[in-house]
């Protein structure tokens, strides 16, 4: 090969690095999901909480790509005036590394079984999905 092909070449080959790199680095880079949920309840007692959030434990905590798990109660004694939503019982959030962990997640038998057991209990379930800004 000639020299001033060769050359001739290195700005080209340097940009395609660089884009690779680049691609590379996005991909790794994808936005992690957070999955938010509100459950209410057709019963509204503490003890029917309680209880749910034991199967929130049980059910939808381990999961592969879940990067962290919260739920709990309702902060019945937190209000802000014409903003707070009141009508919900239990919260679950999720944050997923990714989409495709999310993914997974929905279709995992043990979120199947958690479905399957509670679905009576549901008098209405609020799902809100969300990609997180980075960090």
């Amino acid at each position: 090969m000639n020299r001033p092909l060769v050359i001739g070449l290195i700005p080209t080959l340097f940009l395609v690095a660089i884009a690779g790199a680049f691609a590379f680095t996005r991909a790794e880079k994808a936005p992690r999901q957070a999955h938010s949920v509100f459950f209410t309840l057709k019963d509204h007692s503490p003890e029917a909480r309680a209880e749910f959030v034991k199967s929130c434990q049980k059910y939808l905590t381990g999961h592969e790509g879940a990067v962290s798990v919260s739920f709990g109660t309702i902060a019945e004694d937190v209000v802000e005036p014409d903003v707070s939503v009141r009508d919900f019982d239990v919260a679950l959030l999720v944050v997923f590394e990714n989409k495709e962990a999310g993914q997974k997640y929905l279709v995992a038998p043990r979120h199947l079984q958690f479905v399957k057991e509670n679905r009576e209990k549901f008098a209405k379930v609020r799902v809100f999905d969300s990609y997180l800004a980075p960090e």
